[in-house]
């Protein structure tokens, strides 16, 4: 079982999707986290409104700071993938166990769209762009890869469609 920790700046939106969407899919392969450098303090409305829609289990989901993970008595990360250009620039903490990390850079959906309609739109394409990331890692046999080798496969994915500037451009390095 190797553990996932997803990073963004406030673990409110993206980084939230990204734990619920790999604990769904994980097949009991893996242990997703979220979590953020800044965190907001409660998970974006939307983003739980659209997880309990497509019938995930949103009740053990919190906004938290990665500070819970970089401790010795944390879990030991396998893998850390931030999903935001911001936490992707900051300085993270020293992980125990020294994980793969990648950057899945993908346009933060909070804020936008003036109606319900428009916000909820803008969490689905947040969804769909992760959920395809993580078909694509779940498709690999991750579990045996070298850290070489599994850093590659991330960085192509990261660069899929719908990635920011930043996340292609580290994928094409």
């Amino acid at each position: 079982m190797k553990n996932i920790l997803v990073l963004c700046t406030a673990n409110s939106a993206r980084s939230i999707l990204g734990e619920a969407i790999l604990n769904k899919l994980g097949g009991g392969r893996i242990t997703a986290h979220s979590a953020g450098s800044a965190p907001r303090g409660t998970p974006n409305p939307d983003g739980i409104a659209l997880l309990q829609e497509y019938g995930h289990d949103t009740s053990a989901l919190r906004s938290k700071s990665w500070d819970e993970f970089a401790g010795a008595d944390a879990p030991k990360m396998d893998i850390v993938i931030t999903v935001c250009d911001n936490a992707a620039g900051e300085s993270c903490p020293i992980w125990p166990g020294a994980p793969v990390r990648a950057h899945w850079g993908i346009p933060d959906p909070a804020g936008r769209g003036e109606t319900v309609e428009e916000r909820r739109a803008a969490f689905a394409e947040t969804y769909r762009l992760l959920e395809a990331r993580i078909r694509a890692l779940m498709d690999l046999p991750f579990e045996d890869m070298a850290p070489d080798e599994l850093k590659m496969e991330l960085d192509r994915i990261g660069a899929m469609d719908g990635a920011t500037e930043l996340a292609a451009a580290r994928a094409a390095k």
